[in-house]
């Protein structure tokens, strides 16, 4: 069980619009960041130093679900660019650390001291989520690009998202390119089945089909890459929930909802990789109660039950007071 919350392959995306009528000149695109070496081995975590950086790994996490980036929002599930890239900033200056929904369901979740885990998920692979410049390089405005120049500012806020596609992603892609430059960036792609379909709706046979055709079409894509996490299109389970995980031609190790909540962390006992909650990102209007920006005030409140990392990813630290442990991570847990 050592190194229980390694990070995996790393970075995750987003993705963006496509170019109308023959490529403008414009200016070098910024660097891509590259994965940061790996750290030093830290120093095994001990009650009193779990304390006084005021751990809690059992606390809960925010994931956070974007669908479309739009100057003129049409629903809730839209925000401006400057909604989106003031929450980045505002996650940043809280001190959160983005992570792929696969290393928080795989408890790989290793994070500075004192720093919180955060799941950026886009849905639909809008072209305001990414798109390539003639160059190769995530297009400006598209939210891949800005959450790699926020990453950029901030050099503790890793660039990572998991992007969850339809057929014809991003509003095309016919060869596979974007998806490609997102795996070879190390950002987390997932499924979305290939229609958009309400599994709920679908018959059995139907709803598997479904979801084993996006998984395929992603793979064909990006040869050699591995879906290991589905978002529930609609948030809506096949009638046998169980196959959301599993089925004929595919195996994930975690599903999400639509949610209105923070996620339990992977190491309490409450933690259910088949229903994992998230947040619609909204900060205003109706039904902003169930919203990012209130539930970002909730979780930064002194009994918000953040998740709040010891430093150790060889250890699970968590006060006393905390729920229950979750079997997997028992044996490296440490109650103070």
């Amino acid at each position: 069980m050592r190194c229980l919350f390694r990070f995996g392959a790393g970075f995750t995306a987003l993705l963006a619009v496509a170019a109308c009528g023959g490529p403008a000149p414009e200016a070098p695109a910024p660097p891509v960041p590259s994965q940061p070496a790996p750290s030093a081995a830290p120093v095994p975590i001990t009650a009193a130093a779990a304390r006084q950086v005021g751990a809690d790994e059992l606390g809960r996490v925010p994931v956070l679900m974007y669908h479309r980036l739009a100057a003129q929002p049409r629903s809730v599930y839209d925000r401006t660019p400057a909604d989106f890239t003031a929450e980045l900033e505002r996650l940043a200056a809280e001190d959160y650390v983005p992570v792929t929904t696969a290393e928080l369901v795989s408890r790989r979740l290793d994070l500075p001291a004192g720093a919180h885990p955060v799941v950026l998920t886009f849905d639909d692979g809008d072209p305001s989520t990414f798109s390539l410049t003639p160059q190769g390089q995530p297009a400006p405005g598209t939210a891949v690009r800005i959450l790699l120049d926020v990453a950029a500012a901030h050099p503790r806020f890793r660039p990572v998202a998991s992007v969850y596609v339809n057929e014809h992603p991003f509003g095309g892609d016919p060869d596979g390119r974007a998806l490609r430059w997102l795996a070879e960036h190390h950002f987390e792609i997932g499924n979305h089945t290939r229609q958009h379909t309400n599994l709920r709706k679908a018959t059995e046979s139907a709803a598997t089909a479904a979801i084993a055709e996006g998984d395929a079409l992603i793979r064909k894509a990006v040869p050699g890459y591995q879906p290991t996490t589905l978002a529930l299109p609609f948030g809506s389970h096949p009638r046998r929930e169980e196959l959301a995980l599993q089925g004929p031609g595919y195996s994930y190790g975690g599903v999400l909802l639509v949610g209105a909540g923070p996620a339990p962390s992977p190491c309490s006992a409450e933690f259910e990789p088949g229903s994992i909650p998230r947040i619609r990102s909204q900060s205003a209007g109706a039904e902003a109660a169930y919203g990012s920006a209130h539930w970002l005030d909730e979780l930064g409140k002194p009994a918000g039950h953040r998740y709040t990392s010891d430093g150790d990813p060889a250890t699970v630290s968590y006060p006393r007071s905390e729920g229950a442990v979750a079997p997997a991570c028992a044996s490296v847990s440490l109650a103070y």
